[in-house]
Formats: C-alpha cells, sequence, structure tokens
C-alpha cells in the first residue's frame, strides 16, 4: 500500500505551469529522488508533498498514520537556541516539555536543589502527554549525528546546522523523510557518514540531489519533472542517462515530423483563390488543431553555452609556497590554543595543474586560497605568484553579486555590449547562453534562486580574461547538465585551475592532484582526484574524543565505592546473554550473506537486457531487491541493539 499519493497535482506561479497534472505513489521501502533542471519545480513538490504548500488543482493523500518530516534546502535565519531545543522542535507542544525536562535535568546533575522541585512537576505533564518513549528518540538522533546537546544553534558551522535539522526532521520517527539538497554545505566526511546513515536508519526517502555520487549510492528510484510533466524511472543512475537520451531523440524525432507537417499544411492553406474554394473542410480543421498542438508545445531548456575567456599565458610556475604557516586570528580560535590552519606549507603550482582543495567545514580552505594569492599574509614563510597572471575569482559566499541590481547590469554595468574572446556580443543574447530569458535577465539579483545566482557569477567569471582560475565550491546548486558543462570546459581551459568542492564526482572529473588539510596544521599533497585521495591517503585515526553524547550520559556518575562489588547475573538475564552471544557470532555472516544478494540483484536491475523480459517478472526482482535492503537495514540496527544490551549485561555482571 502507497504511503503517499499525488492525484493530478497542478501549480504555477504565475507562469508556465510547474507540475501540469502529474501523478504517482510512494511505496513503503523506498528512496526516490526527485530529478530536472533548475526552476523545474522539484523542491515545490516536496513541499506539496508536506503538506507546507496546498496545489492550484489534485490533491496529496497519505495512508492513515503516516508521518511526513521535511528537511529543508535553506537554514532558518531565526532558529535560535540550544541543538536540544531545535531538535525537540520537530514535537511541537511535547518537544517543549523535553526541552524543558533536559534543561532542568542539566541544572539537577550540577546540584541545583530548584531543578529537583521543577523535575517533579515537568515529569508529571511529560507523564500526561507520553513523553517517555520519545525521550529515547531525542537521545538517539542527537547522538547518532554526533551532535552537542548544549552548543547554541546559531553558533554552528552550516554542515552541523543541517544535522540538527536532520536531527529534528528525525525526531517524531516519520514514515517518509523528504530532503532537499541534503549535501549542500556539508564537507565530504560529513556526506559520505549521511550516506551511511540514510542506508541504515531510514526506509522510506524522498530526496533532491545534484550530487552523482550521493545519487548513486542512494536512489533505488528516480522521477524527473521535465516542462510540467512527470516520467518515472525504476532504475539506477546510469541506465536513467541512456533511456533520458533515447527518449530525447525519439521526442526530438517525432516533433521534426510534426513541424515538416505543419509546413505542409501551411502551404496548402495559402494556395490560391481556386484551390481555397474547393478545399476540403475537415483539412481545414485539421489544421487549427495542428496549430493549437503546436501553440501549447513547450520547447526544453536548452544547454549551457559555457565559454572561458582566456588571457595570454602565464610563466611555468604560477604559485610557489615555501615554509609557509597561518594560524587563526586569536578572537577566531574557539578554544583552540594554537589555531594553526597549517604549518610549514611547501607547495608549488604549475601552469596547466588543476588542483582540488579538500577538509572539513571550517579547516581553512578559503583562508589558504587567500593566503596562496597574497590577500592574507602568511606568519612565517614565503608565497611568490608568477608571472604575467590574470586571476578569476569565484566567491562561494556569492558576494561579488548585488542583489539590489538586476541580472544584466550584474554583468554589463549598465551597458548594452560585452566583449568576449575578441567578439563584441549583446549582453542579453550572452545571458542566453546561461539560460536566462529575457525577463529573468531584467530581474533584480535577489529574486533568483541559488542555481540561478550561480550561473550569473559564472557568466559574471567568464567575462574577464583568464589564466588563473580560482573557484570555491562553484558546484553549489548547479544542474546536472550544467556540471556536466563546466567539467568540459575547465578541462579544455588551458590555464591553471584551483578550487574548493565537495563534490566528489566533479573532484574525480577535473582535478590532477588533491591538496588536503587534515587538521593540526597539516596539509598533505596527493595525485589525482577523491578516489585517489582514498587510496593515497593514511588510516584516520580517532585521537579526539566523540561528541554528542545524549544527557543521560553527560551527567556525572557517582563514582562506585571501594566495597562495591559486581553481582552475580540472574538466571534469566545469563539465558539473555547466552542468546545474545550467539546472535553476536551470526548476524555479520547474515548481513554479508545478505550484501552479495543485494550486489548480484543490483547488478541484474542494472543489466539494459533484463528490461526486455515481462513487465511482472521486474516488478518482482524490484521488489525482491526492497526487501532485501530493507531486512539488511533491519540486521544492522538488530546487531547495534545487541552490542548494547550486551555491554550493560557485561557491566552489571562484572
Amino acid at each position: 500500500m502507497a504511503l503517499l499519493s499525488a492525484t493530478n497535482l497542478t501549480m504555477s506561479f504565475g507562469g508556465p505551469l510547474l507540475l501540469d497534472h502529474i501523478s504517482f505513489q510512494i511505496e513503503e521501502g523506498q528512496r526516490v529522488c526527485i530529478m530536472g533542471r533548475n526552476g523545474e519545480g522539484k523542491s515545490t513538490l516536496l513541499r506539496l508533498l508536506s503538506g507546507d504548500l496546498v496545489p492550484d488543482d489534485g490533491q496529496v493523500v497519505r495512508s492513515s498514520g503516516v508521518s511526513v518530516a521535511r528537511l529543508s534546502q535553506k537554514v532558518p535565519e531565526v532558529l535560535t537556541g540550544t541543538v536540544y531545543e531545535v531538535v525537540t522542535q520537530g514535537l511541537g507542544k511535547l518537544g517543549a516539555i523535553l526541552a524543558e525536562y533536559h534543561h532542568a535535568g542539566t541544572e539537577a546533575a550540577s546540584g541545583a536543589p530548584q531543578a529537583v522541585a521543577r523535575l517533579a512537576e515537568i515529569e508529571a505533564r511529560l507523564e500526561q502527554h507520553g513523553g517517555w518513549e520519545a525521550l529515547p528518540v531525542i537521545d538517539s538522533a542527537i547522538s547518532r549525528l554526533s551532535l552537542d546537546p548544549e552548543a547554541r544553534f546559531e553558533a554552528l558551522s552550516g554542515g552541523l546546522k543541517r544535522r540538527a535539522l536532520l536531527a529534528r526532521a528525525l525526531a517524531g520517527e516519520p514514515d517518509v523523510l523528504l530532503l532537499d539538497e541534503p549535501t549542500n554545505h556539508l564537507d565530504i566526511d560529513s556526506i559520505a557518514w549521511l550516506e551511511e546513515f540514510l542506508l541504515r536508519h531510514v526506509k522510506t526517502l524522498v530526496f533532491i540531489t545534484h550530487d552523482r555520487m550521493f545519487l548513486r549510492r542512494i536512489a533505488t528510484r528516480i522521477i524527473e519533472l521535465d516542462r510540467g510533466h512527470l516520467a518515472d524511472w525504476s532504475c539506477d543512475y546510469e541506465t536513467f542517462l541512456d533511456r533520458k537520451d533515447a527518449q530525447l531523440a525519439v521526442e526530438e524525432k517525432n516533433r521534426a515530423e510534426f513541424d515538416k507537417k505543419l509546413a505542409r499544411e501551411e502551404v496548402w492553406i495559402r494556395q490560391g483563390i481556386k484551390a481555397r474554394r474547393t478545399r476540403n473542410e475537415g483539412r481545414v480543421r485539421e489544421l487549427k488543431k495542428l496549430r493549437e498542438e503546436r501553440g501549447k508545445r513547450r520547447e526544453r531548456l536548452g544547454s549551457a553555452k559555457i565559454v572561458v575567456q582566456e588571457a595570454e599565458r602565464s610563466g611555468k610556475m604560477v604559485i610557489h609556497a615555501e615554509d609557509v604557516s597561518y594560524a587563526w586570528p586569536e578572537s577566531e580560535r574557539n578554544g583552540d590554543s594554537s589555531g594553526a590552519v597549517f604549518r610549514d606549507l611547501n607547495l608549488t603550482v604549475m601552469r596547466g595543474d588543476r588542483i582540488g582543495l579538500i577538509g572539513p567545514n571550517g579547516a581553512g580552505k578559503t583562508t589558504l586560497l587567500q593566503v596562496l594569492l597574497g590577500k592574507l599574509a602568511p606568519d612565517t614563510g614565503r608565497v611568490r605568484l608568477g608571472t604575467n597572471l590574470e586571476i578569476a575569482y569565484f566567491d562561494q559566499h556569492r558576494e561579488q553579486l548585488d542583489p539590489a541590481r538586476s541580472v544584466r547590469d550584474s554583468i554589463a554595468d549598465g551597458n548594452d555590449m560585452i566583449t568576449v574572446n575578441g567578439a563584441t556580443r549583446h549582453v542579453m543574447g550572452y545571458l542566453k547562453d546561461f539560460l536566462f530569458a529575457p525577463d529573468r535577465a531584467n530581474a533584480p539579483v535577489s529574486v533568483l534562486s541559488g542555481g540561478e545566482r550561480n550561473r550569473l557569477l559564472l557568466a559574471r567569471l567568464f567575462t574577464r580574461p583568464s589564466n588563473l582560475l580560482i573557484m570555491d565550491e562553484p558546484t553549489n546548486d548547479l544542474d546536472a547538465e550544467t556540471l556536466d558543462l563546466l567539467e568540459e570546459r575547465l578541462l579544455e581551459y588551458p590555464g591553471t585551475v584551483i578550487l574548493v568542492s565537495h563534490d566528489r564526482a566533479f573532484l574525480n572529473n577535473v582535478v590532477t592532484g588533491t591538496v588536503s588539510l587534515e587538521g593540526d596544521g597539516l596539509v598533505r599533497e596527493y595525485v589525482g582526484g577523491y578516489d585517489d585521495w582514498l587510496r593515497q591517503r593514511p588510516a584516520p585515526t580517532d585521537s579526539k574524543p566523540k561528541q554528542g553524547r545524549s544527557a543521560t550520559e553527560q551527567k556525572p556518575k557517582p563514582q562506585a565505592q571501594a566495597s562495591d562489588k559486581p553481582r552475580k547475573l540472574t538466571f534469566k538475564e545469563q539465558r539473555e546473554l547466552d542468546e545474545l552471544l550467539r546472535e553476536q557470532v551470526e548476524l555479520p555472516s547474515r548481513i554479508e550473506t545478505m550484501e552479495r544478494e543485494i550486489e548480484k540483484a543490483g547488478a541484474r536491475l542494472s543489466d539494459p537486457e533484463f528490461y526486455k523480459r515481462p513487465p511482472e517478472e521486474m516488478r518482482a526482482a524490484q521488489e525482491g531487491l526492497a526487501k532485501l535492503e530493507t531486512s539488511l537495514e533491519e540486521a544492522f540496527a538488530r546487531w547495534e541493539e545487541v552490542e548494547a544490551r550486551l555491554e550493560e549485561l557485561n557491566s552489571l555482571g562484572g
């Protein structure tokens, strides 16, 4: 039975229909990716599914008792409080009581006498609202997401804020989780963690992403929005790309034949007076229908035409850093006594290199760029820039764009013409290459979507000749087609490229070398892209204590007295211990077997020949794979339960 059903959904915001009578269902256990170009209505569809938006026509129906939670693409600017308070907001009025209980419990643990009296009153309210069942769910979500419950939400980095909002979405244990660009502004480690978390702990998922590696790993089904209509693809991403190309080729052929027929009929209707007197009225009516059908046609949005202006060649050596160190100013160290961003860095960038900078959020990647470009002075060491450099800089915060200016003025500074590679072009024609229609080109920057702002920044960047491109997070919000084209242009670019990105596929496809900020001032250089870095990097060591303990774990525990002795387990506890030990041995082999079966089933479904089989056989195979994946997730969850209970029983028995 479907958990969510969308029937004849129609939605418009004044222009062409974003959603034109679309219908589909979400079944339990599916992980559905919604795809489409920027502006096709993907986020709007998620808002409709969550109930935050009402359609112009049609309806969204939830099965009885089904709960839905949504993580929006943007972090709310007005959200304040501790992480625990933000997470409990996902439970409404009950969440407010839980936050009170947590705060009072923390105060009581520190010895505040008035907090003990408050605890009794709050416990009564929790009992009344059935809050005891929700309490371990909140603690588990915070712990699993490695969050500090006492940290102030407004002081967190962008990645940690999104983790906190994800914990809030998970707090109510929704039957369906809706995620809008969950990997945006997350670092590579956080994205890898999120993939594992979703695969293990979330059964039914609907998400939007432009991260191709995340999409390949997570999605079991693809829904595509294109010109108001919906196409449903029950296959992996690679198969989807092949089928989509074939579908577009057929569409192009059919439209060409239609246009030829319409042209013939238009010639016929314009023949001489004698022919018009004897014309077939049925044929005239058919021509009117053809005209109406042609008038309703919505052309597919074309691909961006990115041309990178090239300056004269730079010197062979572009940047040379020798024994360079830099530390955060005292006011920005956040408790770190040294504040070192990097120490004793030696790096040489040669003409034609394409270097990717990676590292956790807040590690100092942008700061490293500023030091290498000479905009920040290093504490020690020396940075030398090569000769004849023409630098173009792509800013991840888009601070180069004035929200009050129009799109065309942001490119041409009020002029009608611009010069690109020596040729003069009208600014409107240039903006059309970057998929800006005339009405959009005259709109203020403030109304643009994230993807449109990134395209505008690229358009602005490439009006300037350069031989050194510095790009800080250029891939955020760009659709797959524009990403592919940007990759091609960077590969063709004869100059030097230094970029910061958390898009693993983009790094694999573009860069020739990777510079990794690995913490404690350590910076290492690797040959190749993301996958090459994974193979070459040293094995990670967990030298720091993990964050995210629950409130009960953080309360001080009474120290054991010298006379305390571990008690013997009861007969029932000993029986339970023996059963758990047996499960502990069996579960890994069961999990390994299921993973092999899933791999085989996935390979079978990835084979194009398989889709020539009868529909009932394909449906059975897809349902079988979904059941296997559900069983695997349940096995992982049971393994965690077994480990936790074993630890508890062993502590009782000493």
